[in-house]
């Protein structure tokens, strides 16, 4: 075979094995986030965010959401007062509560769709962005008797026993009034 004919198959075999690469990268697939969204569900802590300094859990409330930072490799509580934390890139007012909880309106995370959390801690002379991606569900539906079963066991007791206070309370029979009257 002459060196001619035997550049031309590199190069075609070259150009095959580059083509059948590209062809098999499809990019119409969805890119796995660098960050996994994180549902919170009412009362239950759950994680939202790490760096390899901190960690950030957070726990939904009914009307706040409540955040506790902790240092990864001790698990001890970070407090400051330098703390901010933005939702979608917007600033949200965060209150210190109870010493290591930070308290934020959860207004602006509720509703569709996930939404991006960014925690700024000033910790250990350093100052540090962890950020995660969050999701809140919503608060079930609730009915007055769910909610209240204690007084509407209560408001049944008290029927009951004023049904029975009727019953028992009803006049004598005639017949039984004679014979009170006979007797005595």
């Amino acid at each position: 075979m002459s060196p001619l004919a035997c550049f031309r198959r590199v190069i075609a075999c070259s150009a095959l094995v580059l083509v059948s690469g590209a062809a098999g990268a499809d990019s119409s697939k969805p890119t796995e986030p660098a960050v996994k969204p994180v549902e919170l569900t009412a009362n239950v802590p759950a994680q939202i965010a790490r760096s390899a300094l901190l960690s950030v859990e957070a726990t939904a409330k009914p009307d706040v959401l409540q955040i506790a930072i902790r240092r990864v490799t001790d698990n001890s509580p970070v407090v400051t007062d330098d703390i901010t934390v933005a939702i979608d890139g917007h600033n949200e007012a965060v209150t210190r509560d109870k010493g290591i909880v930070y308290e934020l309106a959860i207004n602006d995370l509720r509703g569709e769709g996930v939404k991006d959390v960014d925690v700024t801690v000033a910790h250990d002379g350093i100052r540090e962005i962890v950020s995660g991606k969050v999701s809140v569900a919503e608060p079930p539906a609730t009915s007055l008797l769910r909610d209240h079963k204690q007084v509407a066991w209560w408001a049944l007791n008290i029927v009951i026993i004023l049904i029975a206070a009727m019953a028992f309370s009803r006049k004598k029979p005639a017949v039984e009034e004679e014979k009170d009257d006979t007797d005595g």
